[in-house]
């Protein structure tokens, strides 16, 4: 039985960047992926005829320049087109545009409240100085402040060489930021409801926190330090839905001479003398590797996959407290034609971008007290999506795609586990609040997929269906990602490693942990790093 340098679980993301960079560092490498596809959360996938879905994962930014430099993912496919901006629809007909020119978009705030127009200065100058701090820090990997080891110390330094950059004062403010409130935040800068409502949304997405929860400001700068094209705080497209990004990370594997087994659900990584030797499969086979790389989410990894005797009971114990929480569903919609939004001004570019429905933080914050009662949210917030307004690859002429990721959205249903009816009620709360602001919307309904965190568990292996894999509160940040003592991509096995979004510095469709679990490996392996790109760039 041939035995690989690498198995990795799970074709997500990370897991195919971790597969690319070790497939060119000379291993031999097997990717093995339950479902018939790779991507994981990225994937796009045909569902209606002549319409393309992003089935989970919609928008790019935050994936890393480095990486599609590094595994060459524009040679292989993957083309970002940016969208200009979007719109957030009031009850009472109005509208507040998004755009990406940063003056525009304080004119538009201006329209509102020039006390908020002058704010956004003061504003954008202070989440862009957070960003700067936190930026280099996303592929690094994180120190041990436990350890003694020269490396652990030196990354402690360079820590405290960022921090030495801020004034007293400032210093001061970046506690402050990382430990309040979004609602709070945006309240020292804002006095117009639809303003804070628009910028709030960065602050809660995927968070199990409503807008007034301490720690949902910095989950807002984990939203705005990406980039499109160079443009720091942009987001795009990816030509042909979310999955072009897994494909071309599968291509460029391939290309290197990796080995992706598709339709291969892993039933345990196998543990012998306390080293992890393979993985064995659902269908009985075994796959055999000198070492195992899970993608998976650390409660899926250890709970599910690993033996709890082969592990320290302190471990198991961190691992089952380790906060997943899911809280969003996702409503993807096929349409024949453009919906019609008569608020917005006739030739908008907003219907190109994120549209919202929900116009103060307020009513955000009651769609929260919903979920805390296990319920979906009457009123949800939405952060809707049209790319075929820019993407003619994902539908046929006069069809388009709306993506609807929705906020809230919990595990279980007042105690129990979700049915289909309650999935359908999930679907029109959706549905119905589109067309409070979208006359004729239901008519141009031809087909509908609805994720909630059941099948987001059940198909794309999310625990509590979680799109983070955890999540991202302080104290599950940098070296307590996911458990202290094990935040360098390590588990207490040997030779199994973790490179999911459990791990530093969390999820998205970044491409981090993937890079830096690959690093880790490598360092290990004590082989040489150097087609990977040193990640020290600052904004």
């Amino acid at each position: 039985m041939k035995t690989y340098d690498a198995v990795i679980i799970g074709g997500g993301h990370n897991g195919l960047v971790t597969a690319g960079y070790l497939q060119r560092a000379g291993l031999e490498v097997c990717v093995v992926e339950k479902n018939d596809w790779v991507g994981g959360a990225a994937t796009s996938r045909e569902l209606s005829p002549g319409v393309t879905y992003s089935n989970c994962s919609y928008v790019c930014s935050l994936f890393r320049p480095e990486i599609m430099r590094d595994l060459e993912l524009p040679k292989h496919g993957l083309q970002i087109v940016g969208y200009e901006g979007g719109a957030v629809l009031t009850r009472d007909g109005g509208y507040l545009a998004s755009y990406r020119d940063h003056n525009q978009h304080r004119r538009e705030f201006a329209r509102y409240s020039p006390r908020d127009g002058e704010a956004y200065e003061r504003y954008a100058r202070d989440v862009t100085r957070q960003c700067r701090f936190i930026q280099p820090l996303l592929m690094r990997t994180a120190p041990d402040p436990f350890s003694y080891r020269p490396r652990d110390i030196g990354e402690l330094l360079f820590l405290a060489k960022k921090m030495g950059e801020f004034t007293p004062e400032q210093m001061a403010l970046t506690l402050r930021f990382w430990t309040m409130s979004i609602s709070d935040f945006l309240d020292e800068y804002f006095e117009t409801d639809v303003v804070k409502a628009y910028l709030a949304l960065s602050g809660i997405i995927g968070t199990a926190l409503g807008p007034m929860s301490p720690g949902t400001a910095y989950v807002l700068l984990h939203h705005y330090m990406g980039e499109v094209d160079g443009s720091v705080g942009a987001w795009g497209y990816a030509r042909g839905g979310m999955g072009a990004v897994t494909q071309a990370l599968s291509k460029s594997f391939q290309a290197s001479g990796g080995t992706i087994r598709t339709g291969s659900a892993v039933d345990k990584v196998i543990v012998r003398n306390g080293r992890a030797t393979g993985v064995a499969l659902a269908n009985g086979d075994e796959i055999s590797g000198k070492l195992v790389i899970s993608n998976a989410d650390v409660k899926r990894t250890f709970l599910k996959l690993v033996d709890e005797k082969d592990l320290p009971e302190k471990f198991v114990h961190r691992v089952r407290h380790f906060k997943m929480r899911g809280s969003s569903g996702k409503v993807n919609i096929a349409l024949d034609g453009l919906p019609e939004f008569p608020a917005l001004p006739k030739g908008s570019t907003c219907i190109k971008g994120d549209l919202h429905f929900t116009d103060s933080v307020e009513r955000i914050e009651r769609g929260y007290d919903d979920w805390k009662a296990e319920r979906w949210s009457a009123d949800p917030f939405l952060d809707a999506m049209i790319p075929t307004t820019l993407d003619p690859t994902m539908s046929h002429p006069g069809k388009h795609f709306m993506s609807c990721f929705v906020q809230y959205c919990p595990p279980k249903v007042e105690g129990r586990d979700w049915t289909d009816a309650d999935r359908d009620g999930f679907a029109e709360s959706v549905v119905s609040q589109i067309a409070e602001y979208s006359p004729g919307f239901r008519d141009r309904i031809l087909h509908m997929e609805v994720r909630t965190p059941r099948e987001l568990e059940a198909e794309v292996g999310l625990t509590e269906g979680n799109i983070f894999q955890g999540e991202l509160t302080f104290d599950q940040l940098l070296f307590n990602r996911p458990v202290p003592g094990y935040a360098q991509y390590r588990s207490p096995i040997d030779g199994l490693y973790m490179c999911g979004s459990s791990t530093h510095p969390g999820g998205g469709v970044m491409g981090a942990p993937g890079y830096n679990a690959a690093n880790e490996v490598l360092r290990d392996l004590k082989i040489s790093r150097k087609h990977m790109s040193p990640a020290h760039e600052v904004l």
